[in-house]
């Protein structure tokens, strides 16, 4: 019997994911959470087969540092990441993470079914389209530095806010800044946060 642990925010599709779940024989639902935090904490707990994570989970952890956390203190689970928008450079961070399974939300249940079944045989399971996006993709030109910096812009930081939290003069972040928007090729800082977030990049 492969036991599972479902992380996903959205009770309806939480419940629909169990519910898909429940109707295989050789799988059973172990624990639901809501938050990436609880995924950690009751993965620890059950140790199940596969923990089935959605990437955009509230709270400190989101999904992918959830598994990350999960993948580093209990290497026997299987980590599934199901998302709703397909983006290569996420996709790149959940196998590097060590994810074996990465998929879309609205795949066929019965691939989702098949795809359980495998990563707890312990083989990688990815969405078709997504792996042929990911080998084809433009890759990340930002550094960690100029991803955070330009997060904080996107999520409204002004030069002096982001100067204090990274510790850093407010002229290093407008150069940031600057050399941000030329690397994306963007028309300002706006268009900066709208290109990185649509490559999953912030």
């Amino acid at each position: 019997m492969i036991r599972v642990l479902l992380a996903e925010d959205m009770h309806l599709i939480r419940g629909a994911l169990a519910a898909l779940i429940e109707l295989e024989d050789d799988m059973r639902v172990v624990g639901e959470v809501a938050t990436g935090r609880e995924a950690v904490t009751l993965g620890l707990e059950l140790r199940p087969e596969v923990v089935v994570l959605d990437i955009q989970l509230p709270g400190e952890l989101d999904g992918l540092d959830a598994a990350g956390e999960l993948r580093a203190r209990a290497p026997e689970c299987g980590l599934l990441m199901l998302t709703s928008a397909g983006r290569p450079e996420t996709l790149r961070r959940a196998l590097e993470i060590g994810a074996r399974g990465f998929m879309l939300k609205d795949a066929p249940p019965a691939r989702l079914a098949e795809a359980i079944r495998r990563v707890s045989a312990g083989e990688t399971v990815v969405d078709p389209g997504l792996a042929a996006a990911a080998i084809t993709g433009r890759p990340n030109p930002l550094s960690p530095r100029e991803a955070e910096v330009l997060r904080r812009a996107g999520e409204g930081a002004d030069l002096a806010e982001i100067a204090a939290e990274l510790f850093l003069s407010r002229g290093t972040v407008r150069n940031y800044l600057g050399a941000i928007v030329t690397k994306l090729d963007a028309r300002n800082r706006l268009d900066a946060v709208r290109i990185a977030a649509e490559n999953g990049w912030i």
